[in-house]
This record gives structure tokens, C-alpha cells and sequence, in this order.
């Protein structure tokens, strides 16, 4: 591939101020793309301002965008400012997500609503927005969860919230595909970034890295690189849900 096979083109990363989004963010600029680093509070602002440096380090241009993506007006809100800073998207990223592992007889309304506007309403409006704005040709790739191939206990509203994403995926890669758009999602297995850990104790930790190769967690590494081929090479994928976890899940 060549290092600026993204040249002229321009990326939406929803999430893309730190971790997996932020690499991404960045990866996305060494191939070329200019880069709209989307992130939702306060507290994120200056980790995304370090990203669109980042992105600017590769010789890319970067605008940071804060919108509640929980809201319709704020996805939309997202690509205008893309259209507007850059006159159109080609590759639009979604990789917010919130998880909980929680028994299904604990949980409140409360947290079941805020999952599934997080993990699943979000997703589905992002799409939405993504097959309207995206110019001709362009990639839509969404983060899910291995978790969609386990048996396992106390993450419903996390799985079941990212479960549909799948389908309305599908239906957005039959929908968009005569304008050559790919839809796709990528699986991740339990990641080593701070949204994982507050959810397991040491024994789930041991036990999570001992179900994948070497022993260990999914990385940022391990999964950014898949974007990428997504964004570029991967030209023939679409409607597909790609396991990246080291041998963590199956179907």
C-alpha cells in the first residue's frame, strides 16, 4: 500500500480523541486522509486537541469536533462541520461505545436507556448520516464487540446494545452499495485501554488473556491497522463483522 494511499481523501472518527480512536485518527493521517477528531465532553478536549496535532505532525489537516452523538442533531451536527471544513467525507469511523457489566436483575432503566442511546441508537444515526453524506465510494466501519460471539454473563446491555449494529449494517451495505459504499464492523476481543478494567476483577483479567493467543488482551495495535484496511484495500468487504481477538471467540 502506498504511505498516502488516503491522499485528498477526508475521515470522520467519532471517538477519536484517545485510545483506539486517537490511533486511528493518526494512522488514518499518515495515509493522507485529513481527519475530523470527534469526541463528546469536556474533559476529552485536550486529548483531542493532542490528536489533531498528531494528525497534523503527518502532515494532514484536523479539525475536533465535541457533539453528543445521542442526539441526532449532534451526528449531524458532526459531518456538517466535516463538509464544511473540508467540502465532503470518504471514510467515516465510529468507534464510541460505553460498556457495563452488570446481572440483568440489577440493572435500573436508567442504565439500560443510556447503553442502548450510546451503543445502539448512535450507531444507527451515524450510519444513517454517513450513507447521506458520504461521497461516492466511501467506507463506513463501526466498532462491536467479540462479546457478539460468547456465552457469558453480565454484559446484556453492552452485547445486547451492540447486537444490532450488525444488522443495521447489513442493511446499510445493501442500501449504499450502488454508490460503492462498504459498510463494515470490526470485533475487537477485551481490550488493554481504561474502559475495560473497571469492569473485571484480577481473576477475570487472568482469565479473559488466558482465552487468547500469548496470553494477553486485544490492543489499539492490533486493531487499528484494520481500519485502515478497510479504508483502503479492503475494497471487497461489505456487510461483515470482522473478529479481530486472537482466537478469544468464534462463531
Amino acid at each position: 500500500m502506498s504511505d498516502k494511499q488516503l491522499q485528498g481523501r477526508t475521515a470522520v472518527v467519532a471517538g477519536g480523541a484517545k485510545n483506539l480512536g486517537g490511533l486511528v485518527s493518526t494512522q488514518l493521517a499518515e495515509a493522507g486522509a485529513n481527519v475530523v477528531v470527534h469526541y463528546h465532553g469536556d474533559p476529552s478536549g485536550p486529548e483531542a486537541e493532542r490528536t489533531a496535532k498528531a494528525v497534523r505532525d503527518a502532515g494532514a489537516q484536523a479539525v475536533t469536533v465535541q457533539e453528543d452523538l445521542t442526539r441526532v442533531a449532534g451526528v449531524r451536527g458532526l459531518f456538517d462541520r466535516a463538509v464544511d471544513a473540508f467540502g465532503g467525507v470518504d471514510i467515516a469511523v465510529n468507534t464510541t461505545g460505553m460498556v457495563l457489566r452488570k446481572p440483568i436483575a440489577e440493572t435500573t432503566e436508567e442504565e439500560y436507556d443510556r447503553m442502548f442511546a450510546i451503543n445502539a441508537k448512535a450507531a444507527y444515526f451515524f450510519l444513517q448520516e454517513a450513507g447521506n453524506r458520504l461521497n461516492d465510494n466511501g467506507r463506513v466501519i463501526s466498532l462491536v464487540t467479540s462479546l457478539l460471539a460468547a456465552f457469558t454473563d453480565g454484559y446484556s446491555t453492552y452485547a445486547g446494545a451492540k447486537a444490532p449494529l450488525e444488522h443495521f449494517t447489513r442493511a446499510a451495505a445493501k442500501e449504499y452499495a450502488e454508490r460503492g459504499i462498504a459498510v463494515n464492523n470490526i470485533a475487537p476481543g477485551p481490550m488493554d485501554t481504561p474502559f475495560f478494567y473497571p469492569q473485571e476483577n484480577d481473576q477475570r483479567v487472568e482469565f479473559h488473556k488466558s482465552q487468547a493467543m500469548g496470553d494477553r488482551l486485544t490492543r489499539i495495535e492490533d486493531i487499528a491497522p484494520l481500519v485502515l484496511f478497510l479504508a483502503t484495500e479492503g475494497t471487497w468487504i461489505t456487510g461483515q463483522t470482522l473478529f479481530a481477538n486472537g482466537g478469544y471467540t468464534t462463531r
